[in-house]
């Protein structure tokens, strides 16, 4: 594998409130980052994904161990020579009324400017390719509080590969977003690590399109310790669904996919294949039954048949039998049983 960017080793991240006092939040972080990777890093609240973000980009001081940009040590660079290497994302958003959206992007120049702030020719070709990758032309010239959520991060986004980094570290890129433009951001963070060869960690929530998304997960449990490795290794070991067990949520490693507990309304018998099948075994698990796909000899029984919108839901029960017309009825019926 290609040599990483950047690494920790042996890096605990924490807090000081005092001098003789300090808050310990994960021991012993040995992880790499690699050019050309997405990594999403995930865990529950509280874990201190937002303590590591910071500590990794100079913001905060490490109890212990360190952190390396190539052959330098994070907390012995300059911030000018920083800023031209790591860039940072954060989630707070930033008071910037009268601003247009190339604005904001030209301050990712700072590093390369003089005291003044001129841009020069490179510097605006810079500004107006970083705009382009994140597909943000057409917003050059719109100011940043008419923008929307989605539009202000790939603005954001923009400021920070004008900086030419070689690590961009985003903290909750997709937290304001929908799903759609959650999915749009993911993607084209995937594609930026592709193009252009950056290393790029980004924390998250969205656990699902993590997975879906990340060459490489960093999972950090509370109390640590911090584990790394493709998605699917990490669900197969279990490691991911040792993370975030908690009362009330439940992973499930056949469909990556989080669920609620609910109380245990029974065991129903589906009988039926195909889109209709999936999705109604997604609503009877929601509704607390433990469904089993062709029969246990349970005294309910749901059979199905048709195709999509022609699907009708037979419930047998005791040798009577109900028809629906939709899933929502059915579960309606269910529901008063």
């Amino acid at each position: 594998m290609n040599t990483p960017i950047l690494h920790t080793h042996q890096l605990t991240i924490g807090y000081r409130p005092s001098r003789r006092q300090q808050v310990l939040v994960c021991p012993a972080i040995n992880a790499m980052l690699y050019p050309g990777e997405l990594v999403c890093l995930i865990g529950p609240n509280g874990a201190g994904k937002s303590t590591l973000m910071r500590t990794l980009a100079g913001m905060q001081a490490p109890l212990e161990g360190t952190v390396r940009l190539g052959e330098d040590e994070v907390r012995d660079l300059p911030p000018r020579e920083l800023a031209r290497r790591l860039s940072l994302v954060l989630t707070e958003r930033i008071d910037a009324a009268g601003m247009r959206a190339i604005e904001l992007v030209a301050l990712g120049r700072q590093p390369y400017t003089s005291w003044i702030g001129d841009l020069s020719a490179h510097d605006e070709q810079v500004v107006q390719h970083a705009l382009r990758q994140v597909g943000a032309e057409e917003l050059a010239d719109r100011m940043l509080d008419e923008l929307s959520d989605g539009e202000r991060q790939k603005v954001m986004i923009a400021r920070a590969l004008a900086q030419e980094p070689v690590v961009m570290l985003l903290d909750e890129p997709t937290a304001f977003l929908d799903l759609p433009r959650r999915a749009e951001i993911m993607t084209m963070l995937r594609r930026l690590a592709r193009d252009t060869g950056r290393a790029i960690l980004l924390s998250t929530h969205d656990l699902e399109l993590a997975l879906r998304s990340a060459d490489r997960i960093w999972l950090l449990p509370k109390g640590g310790p911090l584990q790394t490795g493709a998605p699917e290794d990490l669900v197969l070991s279990g490691a991911f669904e040792q993370a975030f067990r908690s009362e009330g949520v439940q992973f499930d490693s056949y469909t990556g996919s989080f669920h609620m507990r609910t109380t245990a309304a029974g065991v129903i018998d589906l009988h039926g294949s195909g889109l209709p099948a999936i999705w109604t075994t997604r609503a009877l698990e929601r509704a607390g039954f433990c469904v089993a796909p062709g029969g246990q000899g349970s005294p309910l029984r749901v059979e199905l048949h048709g195709e999509h919108a022609e699907t009708r839901w037979h419930l047998h029960k005791a040798g009577e039998v109900q028809l629906f017309e939709s899933v929502n009825g059915l579960l309606v019926a269910l529901k008063k049983m």
